[in-house]
């Protein structure tokens, strides 16, 4: 019997050493093989709580806002071929790089082509897109990506710099739907606004803030300046995006920002949709922006001009401090020194006031000038001219 335990015992003890060292081996050698079982009985074990997804969207999403507008906004690359370099004053061409000449004689190195990106929103099922003027200036060749990721050529049909705006075309089958063009009187001071575009080439983005402030003039960027002004960051790349209301219309075209550094700093500029709207139609209509014009150079009236020219305190409007001659103003009888106080009777506060007023008089068209000379007021009629096509800058 005592014979038969002691069989048994040492089995079992033999049995156990084995199972021991094979724990032991796994451990060493694969360790994870444990672990794995470890962490497969306690998940086992576990259990979370999970939300159960309603299909519904978080409160205060403007998601189907963007879903909305964002096939609409189109990132745009330009690229110009830059000219030969010229020679310096006095030498002749060879004299850019004598290395090159060595080997190659005397034409000049071609420099590399410069490109740019910026944005663009279609308006229209006929292919035609809202961008920036200074996005396609002087490009020789401007390339539109879709929504879809597909890349077409576009052509520019009219661009007016002293606004700022462009408009292109493009060819292609089945064409995003366009944006919604908003309405800029329901725009107001607080509204939660979105911007879209491409900033810094990374890719089609979306970014949000409020409306800061509506009417943003005398910021120096174009000559005729109604800016809707956002906290939306808007940054190099979303030039000509889009900014939309929490409803995905289409309320301006994204195009500066005050900077020190040359990325958003809270203080962003769109032109607002109706002007944009306006500039588009008289392009698609006669190829270019007609605005009245007079021929005269302004100049704010400052306390100090005003005690100089023995005007009262409380005198609003602008010195004619020139007049071209033989101009509308000069023809209907203006002289420099005039103080032009109103426009067809609606006083003209400050230069940029008389620029907006006269640019909104078709050509043609006559306009009362009221003007002080020498403590007089006087009446006087011009025939409106038709502004000048700005300088192109040379470089």
């Amino acid at each position: 019997m005592n014979s038969s335990i002691q069989k048994y015992w040492l089995i079992f003890a033999q049995a156990v050493t084995v199972m021991l060292a094979a724990v032991f081996i796994v451990a060493t050698l694969k360790p994870e093989w444990l672990s794995e079982s470890r962490v497969g009985s306690l998940a086992s074990t576990t259990s979370f709580m999970e939300s159960a997804y309603d299909g519904q969207l978080s409160p205060g999403s403007y998601h189907e806002a963007v879903k909305r507008s964002m096939p609409a906004v189109v990132n745009i690359f330009t690229s110009k071929a830059n000219s030969k370099p010229k020679a310096r004053k006095g030498s002749s061409p060879n004299s850019i790089d004598p290395l090159f000449n060595f080997f190659f004689g005397d034409q000049a190195p071609e420099k590399e082509p410069s490109s740019s990106l910026g944005s663009g929103v279609l308006v229209s099922p006929e292919g035609y897109i809202l961008t920036n003027h200074h996005v396609i200036s002087d490009a020789d060749e401007i390339d539109v990506a879709l929504s879809d990721a597909r890349k077409v050529k576009a052509k520019v049909i009219g661009s007016d710099p002293e606004t700022d705006i462009a408009v292109l075309k493009i060819e292609a089958k089945q064409l995003p739907t366009p944006i919604t063009l908003g309405k800029v009187e329901s725009v107001h001071v607080g509204d939660v606004v979105l911007a879209i575009g491409n900033p810094f080439g990374v890719g089609q983005t979306v970014t949000s803030g409020i409306v800061s402030a509506l009417g943003r003039d005398h910021v120096g960027i174009n000559t005729f300046e109604n800016f809707i002004q956002t906290d939306a960051a808007i940054n190099p790349g979303n030039s000509g995006g889009a900014l939309i209301d929490t409803r995905g219309n289409l309320i301006g075209i994204n195009t500066a920002i005050y900077s020190n550094n040359g990325g958003s700093m809270g203080i962003g500029f769109a032109i607002p949709v109706n002007l944009a709207k306006q500039v588009m139609e008289s392009i698609l209509a006669n190829g270019s922006v007609t605005r009245g014009w007079i021929g005269v150079e302004p100049q704010n009236l400052s306390k100090e001009l005003s005690e100089s020219l023995g005007l009262p305190g409380n005198t609003v409007g602008v010195l004619l401090s020139g007049v071209l001659e033989g101009g509308p103003a000069s023809r209907g009888g203006a002289l420099p020194g005039d103080v032009l106080t109103a426009l067809d009777n609606k006083p003209i506060k400050d230069v940029r006031d008389l620029l907006n007023q006269v640019a909104q008089i078709n050509p043609g068209n006559q306009a009362k000038l009221t003007i002080l000379r020498k403590g007089k007021q006087v009446e006087l009629t011009a025939q409106i001219g038709k502004r000048p096509k700005p300088k192109q800058q040379t470089n």
